[in-house]
């Protein structure tokens, strides 16, 4: 008798024997030619632990010290990949753009690795840049004091926690500036004023079922990785936290947990933080568009701020 689906969407389905089949849509090869004004590659963070990375150049690389940003994907901790052809294209646009060197981490994913893992293998990201900056020379311009952490949604929630860990991290190898969450997934047991609305039952049923997928097993959506107000910061670790630039979409069922994320982290006293909306826009539309005007808006927004700090 074969394994029965306990967990399934459109994204994702796991078996009761404990297999995990996954939405996979097209991806995109590495390019060492000069494409659109960036170049890009795969490297190996840490092979024991099966965590690479894509970097991309601009093509400005080899003249002055660029800044660095890194990049997490989304997907619910339980899919994605930098590999996926919308987050390349997005990518070494935004690099060539901002001209930015970027660090776009492919992390272990739940239900096989539940959090903290991602949070750890994306710090780990971290101590690799600053080890193979002396050696790699895609990263001899790297501007190790200029570094900036971004992601969408589940991604955007590991760039707030290794922000954290780095600042708690006396011996951190590189110096976090700035913070760009898109579209951030945060969550807790007391629902939002749109997850109880009606007609809101299929995006509340996918939320809630990877949440229960990537949170350790035994807890529920207060737990610390999650819901906000459970964190627990010092408001020493709060002052030292870098300036923040979140972005929300009008039209995404998360948007009120962004909006909340901005808001939280004013009145717990961060020095500089930016809400932007996007306009007639869904959950990470970059993603799906990333040659529409709004993604070529998003990418400008993400240079000024990258430029201003």
């Amino acid at each position: 008798m074969g394994a029965s689906v306990i967990e399934s969407s459109d994204f994702i389905k796991v078996l009761s024997d404990g297999s995990v089949e996954r939405f996979i849509p097209e991806r995109a090869p590495p390019s060492l030619d000069l494409y659109n004004g960036y170049k890009c590659k795969d490297v190996t963070i840490d092979p024991l632990k099966a965590i690479t990375a894509r970097i991309f150049i601009p093509s400005t690389a080899a003249a002055t010290m660029l800044p660095v940003l890194v990049y997490f994907h989304g997907g619910g901790f339980c899919i994605g990949s930098t590999t996926w052809l919308g987050y390349h294209h997005f990518l070494g646009d935004l690099s060539a753009t901002s001209e930015s060197i970027i660090l776009s981490v492919d992390y272990r994913l739940a239900p096989e690795n539940r959090l903290p893992i991602a949070y750890e293998d994306c710090y780990t990201s971290l101590t690799w840049l600053s080890q193979q900056k002396a050696t790699d020379s895609w990263l001899q311009n790297a501007d190790l004091s200029r570094v900036f952490l971004s992601g969408d949604s589940a991604g955007g929630n590991i760039a707030h926690h290794v922000a954290l860990r780095a600042i708690r991290d006396q011996e951190c190898p590189v110096r976090i500036i700035g913070i760009i969450p898109i579209h951030p997934y945060f969550g807790s047991e007391k629902r939002t004023e749109l997850e109880t609305r009606q007609g809101s039952t299929d995006e509340v049923r996918s939320n809630d079922m990877f949440w229960r997928l990537s949170i350790p097993e035994g807890l529920n959506r207060d737990y610390d990785g999650c819901n906000l107000e459970q964190m627990k910061v010092s408001m020493s670790e709060w002052s030292r936290f870098p300036n923040v630039l979140v972005f929300v979409a009008e039209l995404d069922f998360l948007k009120e947990r962004g909006v909340t994320y901005a808001e939280f982290l004013k009145k717990k006293g961060v020095k500089k933080v930016k809400l932007v909306e996007t306009k007639d826009e869904k959950h990470v539309f970059h993603v799906f568009r990333p040659d529409s005007e709004p993604t070529r808006l998003l990418q400008k927004q993400m240079n000024d701020f990258i430029h201003s700090v």
